[in-house]
Parts: C-alpha cells; structure tokens; sequence
C-alpha cells in the first residue's frame, strides 16, 4: 500500500500528528493507499511558506513570460503522464476511465491556456480631466490562494483555480478532499519536476475542520478559491468574509434541461441521458431537471428509457463502460435517501430507484440510473441536489412556463435548451438565470470561457480571461507632471 506524504516549502514530509488514514477504491472497497493526516500546525507552516515564496525575488521578481514558461512545462508534464495521473484519479473516485482520461488531457490545455494569458495582463492609461495629472492603472497578484477541491474531480477543478492563480504571480496551498487526495499528490510531483520555486505550490490533505478552517482563517491567506456544497460554501464564504479575504464559490446545482417540441429529439434524448448519468450525475451542472413540453412529453420519454436502460454499468477502470459506482459511501447512502423521499413525495419512478450490487457491481456502491416522472417542481427532488444518477422530469406549457419552473430554484449554475427555433432559443437564454446555459448540447466547458453560477450556486467566475481577474486586484497610479501651485488645503 502507497503512503504519501505533503508537499509543502518544496520538501515532501510526514504531517506533524504522524497519522495516515486510507483511501477507499469506491469500486472494490478496498484501502489502496494512505493520506497523510495534517493538523493546524501543518496548515500554518504550508501558508507560511507559500507566503515567504510570495515576497521572495526568485518568486516576485519573476516575469510574466517566465511565470507562463513555468506553466507551459507543467503543462507539457501533465500531457505525458495523463495516463499514470487517470488511473490514479480513477481508482481513487471511481470515475470512468473514459472520461476521466479526457478530463486530465483537458487539465494540460488550462495551464497551456494561462500560460499563454501570463503575459497579457494589462492595466490601461487614463483620460483626465487635468493637464497636469497622469493616470495608469495595473493589476498585481493577491498573494497567498486556499484552493480547495471536491472529491468528483479533484484534477479538473484544481486546474481551473490553480492555473489562473499561478499565472497572475500568486501562490497556492491546495487542500483536497480527504476522499481523493491522491491524484493530487501525484500532481504535486510533477510541480516540483517542473521547477517552480519552493513554497509556491504546496499540498496539505486531511480533513476540513483540521485543515481547512486553519486555511481559510490564517491571516496571511489573501484568497480563497472553493468547489463543493452550499453548507461548506456558506462556511467558508463567513470565515474569509471575518478577514475580508476574497473568495471564489463553485457551489451546486439543480439545473434544468429544457426540451422544447421542436427540438431534435434523437439529439434531445443523448443529451439529457448525458446531462444527467455521465459521471454517475456527481456533477455539479448535472441536467437533474428534464422539462418537456407537454406535446412531446410522452413519446420523449419513451425514448430516454430505452436508451438509459441500455447504459453499460460496471467497473470504471473499463473502457466501455458508461456508468461507474458512487464515489463515496456517504454519497451512496444519501442518493438513496433521496430516492426514497421522492417515492414518498408521490413522484413515480419508472426505471431504477434501487441500489444494484452482485457480480460486475464490485462491493455495491453502485445507483441504478433513476428517472422520476410525475414530479411538480415544488418537490424536494427537483430542489435540492442529489448529486447522483437521478432525473426529475417535469412538464411544462411554453417558453414562459418552462422559464418560470427553470428559475423556481434557489441554484442558478447551468441550464439547457434544447430547440430548432432561434428566436426560442434566444428569449431562453436571456431570461434564465444561470451562469452557462447550453443551446442543443449539454455539459460543455473550456478553459477559454467563464463558468459559475448566480444564486446560491456561487461567488466569481472560473475560466477565461475573467478568471485571472479574481486572482489580481487593481491599483490607479496617480503622476504629477509639472508642480503644484494650489493651495495645499484644497482638493486637488
């Protein structure tokens, strides 16, 4: 069994308890490997040493275009062991294979995106009113970044925040979720292959009221950058405002997938299947919601349970399999309660709603894909987040029907629309309130465009040219050209 150790001022070290916990196969059950357990003195020691690296002349005297350099060889590092870093994220979260190897190769192309926008930050010069007067504004860094990443996707969502962070000259201590650390860790290898300096990039692990509240509350963390729940957003969102401490919130969803009766409906169908049991829906802009007009309803769901049922359910390590297990026990046992709480709402489920285990389920932490009709969007299965492979389908009238039940949610992460009309199509996206809406497709994202939510789905933006400002503050720089003969009393 492999024991890791942090990664902190650039030297990998035991944490100061001593104590390791294991990491859970979520296909097999099985320990696979041990995380180091950080404590508060961990926590404090990697901020300090991300804070030293920050004022340091190796660090801060660092160009622009080398900082991307920097980030182009991390880049390149990743492409060549994506194969080693997907088998390690799959195995310790149970995501596909198929998908997760993708996902890592799209993990290199963020940090060849900032490593590009490194060098282009620029401030701007100033008209004023004055003859006498220059104005120019720039952007410098915040300083020390909290990342903190979720179980789903630990590799993914690190990149959105830590490429960006970098590049705009700040430094990093990652925390990831005690359930899928390692892949991180891995990760962290290849940051001092690369050859930033010490103290720039840091990994602690553990649990988050050892850790992550030491974090997000030490004094000289400047910048917290968070993907997970809404209760741990709140959290962290009421600890960083005690400082004044920026933050950046990728919080959940309960997205609707919106099919109108002019719609493709064979395309309509793949990408409400995709929407919601691709990833096993532990997915943040999962397409939970299927909204189908009433003219179609019937014979749109006809098809989306032929092709759900035909999905091929089993080891995540195989290629060709669709849908893989829960990543965590605890996840498990709550998407079933929730199943549960629906039937008892009086919604009907017509395919899935049950745990499957026996031979291909490995040690049965696997959800059948469930789809629940019948259900009104006041339910609690069509407000509150699942995280699973469960649909709510519910009906609707028209555009103005489908718009008021899209926005009756407290989340606003993603919605999609799905029609051949583009006046539809448009008058959709302008009135509904999320932070991505896809027209006839679903689940797209790049590092080249922002994604985040409005609501209670989150604060900030991840991805494009917006991202790198949530890692920057702006300063106006005021120069007198020529003396000042005013009376000094006066406001200039």
């Amino acid at each position: 069994m492999k024991r890791y150790e942090l990664f902190i001022d650039g030297k990998w070290c035991a944490p100061s308890s001593n104590e390791w916990f294991e990491t859970i196969e979520p296909y097999s059950g099985q320990a696979w490997a041990e995380i180091p357990r950080a404590t508060k003195a961990d926590a404090d020691h990697a901020v300090e040493a991300a804070h030293r690296a920050f004022l340091s002349p190796e660090w801060a005297d660092m160009s622009a275009a080398r900082r991307g350099a920097l980030l182009r060889k991390l880049a390149d590092l990743v492409e060549a062991n994506a194969d080693h870093l997907g088998r390690i994220e799959q195995r310790d979260n149970g995501k596909l294979i198929a998908e997760v190897s993708g996902q890592v190769r799209n993990v290199a192309g963020w940090f060849h995106y900032y490593a590009g926008l490194a060098d282009k930050v620029a401030g701007s010069v100033v008209p004023m009113p004055r003859p006498d007067v220059f104005n120019y504004t720039k952007y410098e860094p915040l300083g020390v970044v909290v990342a903190i990443t979720p179980w789903n996707s630990p590799l993914a969502l690190n990149s959105w925040k830590m490429a960006p962070a970098l590049a705009a000259g700040n430094t990093i201590v990652i925390k990831p979720s005690e359930f899928t650390s390692a892949s991180l860790l891995e990760f962290a290898m290849l940051a001092e292959e690369a050859g930033f300096p010490k103290g720039v990039v840091n990994v602690v692990t553990g649990f988050g009221a050892d850790v992550g509240d030491a974090l997000v509350r030490h004094p000289k963390t400047a910048k917290i950058a968070f993907t997970g729940g809404e209760i741990g957003g709140r959290a962290v969102n009421e600890a960083a405002a005690s400082d004044f401490k920026k933050v950046t919130l990728e919080l959940g969803g309960k997205s609707p997938n919106i099919v109108f009766d002019d719609a493709d409906m064979d395309q309509a169908v793949r990408g409400a299947v995709a929407g919601i049991f691709a990833a096993t829906g532990q997915t943040c802009m999962a397409g939970s919601r299927l909204l189908l007009q009433d003219s179609i309803h019937d014979k749109f769901i006809e098809r989306l349970v032929l092709l759900a049922k035909s999905a091929r359910i089993g080891d995540p390590s195989k290629m060709e399999t669709e849908v893989g297990p829960v990543a965590t026990r605890p996840q498990f046992e709550k998407i079933l309660r929730m199943i549960e709480m629906a039937k008892a709402e009086g919604a009907r489920c017509i395919l899935g709603g049950h745990a499957l285990s026996g031979e291909g389920y490995g040690q049965g932490q696997f959800v059948a894909p469930t789809i629940f009709v019948d259900v009104t969007n006041e339910m609690k299965i069509a407000q509150q987040e699942v995280f699973g492979p469960v649909l709510s389908i519910i009906r609707f009238k028209d555009e103005d029907d489908a718009i008021r039940i899209a926005n009756d949610v407290v989340f606003g992460l993603a919605a999609g629309v799905w029609t051949q009309n583009l006046h539809r199509a448009l008058y959709c996206v302008d009135r509904i309130r999320a932070g991505t809406v896809w027209v006839n497709n679903y689940r797209s994202t790049s590092f080249a465009t922002p994604f985040g939510g409005y609501k209670r789905s989150g604060l900030g933006r991840e991805g494009g040219v917006e991202a790198i400002k949530e890692y920057l503050q702006v300063k106006s720089v005021w120069i007198t050209t020529k003396p000042d003969r005013k009376n000094p009393f006066a406001l200039g």
